[in-house]
């Protein structure tokens, strides 16, 4: 936090730190280096008064906010580790988290407010910590003027802030102390807590920040991402903070009151550099481009795509329709675990080409290769493999919390001596990196990274569903989306009902955006002789390749491919009439 506040506070305490876009449109919020120093100070003492000490794991349920992002910072200037949860994320997934990483306290608010709808927050962690012993103190603080249900543990936060002291001296860290925990999907089993730590981290973020989107002193970066993910942690916060700049957080939706939303905003906060992802790029094309062409778009300068591989047309309607053709467009490739992006069309050489839709060159420090089945480097231009990076660089995540084996197993076995990212990727005949997505079973959903398996398992949980498969299929808005298989127990008449019943048990366990668009009931699922389930052949099905079903022979029944196409076609035709 001294990095992010105290050394801005004594050069330029009135600088604007954050401006906070509220979900009620037009009504923006500015808060400067001085006051968010002070709001941070003062939470940072509430904390430490009900007995949170550096070392200790607190969870931030909340949406975005000035007060959320001193939530961060006032964990971090105690030496206390955030775990931040997305507020969209239910009671479960919440309860699983807090858990796994055996949270103090929780901090959040009594309700939340998203594109005019209300969010219950404090009911969702009042049904969280019930079965979570570790947590002593739920402090609240207050988005809406209603009230909510205040328990024995439960602590008004404004009340304790305002007498609060407004100065607290931080806590000295070493460079590898834990800075926060993000928690994200893997392939197989429950979502993994990322461990990022102080000195690299920080430096990683603020250097990608600055170089990236060549931010000036005086620029509006607006980032759109939410803080429960790591986007809004390194360039809504950290990064942005660390390098003095005027940060946007933004809680409302692309579409809240209309369309226009986000250009609107560029146009009335003067926003320099606009970064978001690319589900929301597709979304608002579908709109039009009066809604853009609206508002005055002068002041950018820089368009960033985030979360997922940016396709040739959003990127055309990005650069042409929002930028006129005149604002560079980074399309920038990283993850959770890498701390900050990693390959992206800028920095390079001035003026140097953008090719649409690809990443292209590797950040300082950054050093790819692209790895064939063997385990062999590729060589050479105009080739694909199993994108992975051959050096530590600062950013990197250190361990996964509480399972330093699974670290090992995910990142560093398959290719031993590299980084395994997951993805894969195609070099360019000129050397420059395209991402061609996922090696793996995880989907994304609208830029959120989920594990197939994550959603089976919820659905296994129906009494009614023995087994489910499910797997990812192009979506023209969201990316991809999830289609879900299942085999019922009984040839039962209420298949639709079951499929609601469905739907309803993954947005509890996991969070709304996880539900499946699409869910099939066939007989049998296609199985290999040893049991294991061919998710290869249901992704053909779904993206009609049926024709070129590749190697079906260690299936044990090859029989069951046409049962499962007809169940499909049947599906589809009832679908579309």
């Amino acid at each position: 936090t001294v990095n992010c506040l105290d050394q801005h506070v004594e050069k330029s305490p009135n600088r604007v730190a954050l401006i906070w876009e509220k979900d009620e449109p037009g009504t923006a919020v500015h808060v400067t280096y001085r006051e968010l120093l002070d709001l941070t100070c003062r939470f940072a003492n509430t904390l430490k008064k009900y007995g949170i000490q550096k070392g200790d794991r607190v969870a931030i349920y909340m949406s975005v906010s000035p007060l959320s992002v001193a939530a961060m910072l006032a964990c971090a200037r105690i030496g206390a580790v955030h775990t931040v949860v997305f507020a969209g994320f239910s009671a479960e997934s919440l309860a699983g988290r807090i858990l796994d990483s055996g949270c103090k306290a929780v901090i959040t608010y009594n309700q939340g407010v998203r594109g005019g709808r209300i969010i219950e927050l404090k009911t969702t962690v009042d049904e969280a910590v019930k079965n979570c012993p570790s947590v002593k103190h739920v402090f609240v603080a207050q988005r809406t003027d209603n009230k909510v249900q205040m328990g024995d543990r439960d602590i008004p936060l404004e009340e304790e802030m305002t007498k609060a002291d407004s100065v607290c001296t931080p806590e000295s860290m070493d460079s590898e102390d834990v800075l926060f925990m993000l928690y994200t999907s893997g392939s197989t089993g429950k979502p993994k807590g990322i461990v990022h730590t102080q000195a690299g981290y920080l430096l990683y973020a603020a250097l990608t920040h600055k170089y990236v989107f060549d931010y000036q002193q005086g620029d509006v970066f607006g980032c759109v991402a939410d803080i429960g993910w790591i986007t809004g942690h390194s360039y809504v916060v950290y990064g942005p903070l660390c390098n003095g700049a005027t940060s946007v957080l933004f809680e409302s939706t692309p579409v809240y009151p209309d369309p226009g939303r986000y250009w609107e905003m560029v146009q009335r906060l003067k926003i320099n550099q606009f970064y978001g992802a690319p589900t929301a790029i597709r979304l608002l094309l579908n709109y039009g481009e009066e809604w853009v062409k609206k508002y005055d778009r002068s002041s950018l300068r820089i368009l960033g795509s985030v979360g997922e591989p940016i396709n040739k047309e959003a990127w055309q309607w990005f650069y042409q329709v929002v930028g006129e053709g005149r604002c560079t467009l980074v399309d920038t490739w990283w993850q959770t675990e890498t701390g900050g992006i990693c390959i992206a069309p800028r920095p390079s050489e001035e003026k140097a080409e953008i090719v649409p839709a690809m990443a292209m060159r590797p950040f300082f420090g950054i050093v790819p290769v692209l790895m064939d089945e063997n385990g062999e480097v590729i060589e050479g231009n105009d080739v694909s493999g199993a994108l992975c990076i051959a050096q530590p660089w600062p950013g990197m995540a250190r361990t996964i919390h509480g399972d330093h084996q699974r670290f090992i197993d995910a990142y560093f076995k398959t290719y031993p001596g590299y980084y395994f990212t997951g993805d894969g990727a195609y070099r360019s005949q000129n050397g420059y990196y395209q991402i061609t997505g996922r090696m793996d079973d995880i989907i994304n959903i609208s830029g959120h990274r989920l594990g197939t398996a994550e959603i089976e398992d919820a659905m296994a949980d129906h009494p009614e569903v023995p087994e489910t498969a499910v797997v990812g299929y192009p979506h023209k808005i969201k990316g991809e989306g999830a289609f879900a298989f299942i085999v019922l127990k009984e040839q039962t008449a209420h298949a639709d009902h079951i499929k609601e019943e469905l739907k309803t048990i993954v947005a509890s366990k996991i969070a709304k955006y996880a539900v499946p668009d699409h869910i099939l009931v066939v007989k049998r699922l296609p199985k290999t002789r040893s049991g294991k389930i061919m998710r290869r052949l249901l992704r053909k099905v779904v993206t009609e390749q049926s024709s070129n079903m590749g190697d079906v022979t260690t299936l044990d029944d090859p029989s069951v491919v046409k049962e499962i196409l007809d169940a499909y076609q049947k599906y589809k035709e009832k679908s579309s009439s």
